[in-house]
């Protein structure tokens, strides 16, 4: 079941593009914007992940720390954010368990049987760790609602 606004956020620990451990609890303090993301180098989810590169000074403006979730390999994210100058920590969650928690998962993703990713959301967590905002797509081709994210950060 994905979390609701309201909720305090599960905590966890994911390996970033070096493998080094990244926690939740590393940016109690801060407002964190994560954003699940199927998979790297698909068409949507590097359009995406660019959009936000792109539009980073709102994100930092609002003081929040982004983080993008994938269940692709930490190597695979690496690739991907070298590719697209993406500077911000992609977070491999390869056990699905994190994106099972908050957003729920895609079974057979882009048609391949037992390929299973993160269903496409985005979520807003403050300073004490409550999800302030949340928005799941059940559709991987929709992309996040940038301006509402943003609106919801301001």
């Amino acid at each position: 079941m994905a979390i609701t606004v309201g909720q305090k956020a599960p905590n966890f620990t994911l390996a970033d593009a070096y493998r080094k451990p990244v926690s939740l609890t590393d940016f109690i303090g801060k407002k964190v914007v994560v954003f699940f993301y199927p998979g790297a180098f698909t068409a949507v989810c590097e359009k995406e992940m660019c959009s936000i590169r792109d539009t980073m000074a709102d994100f930092n403006s609002g003081g929040a720390q982004v983080l993008g979730i994938s269940v692709d390999a930490p190597a695979s994210n690496k690739a991907f954010a070298d590719k697209n100058g993406l500077k911000f920590p992609l977070l491999s969650d390869y056990t699905r368990y994190v994106s099972a928690q908050y957003c729920g998962l895609i079974n057979n993703f882009v048609g391949l049987v037992g390929l299973t990713a993160a269903n496409r959301s985005a979520f807003i967590i403050d300073e004490n760790g409550i999800v302030t905002y949340a928005w799941i797509s059940e559709n991987p081709g929709v992309e996040p609602p940038y301006d509402e994210v943003k609106k919801a950060l301001a």
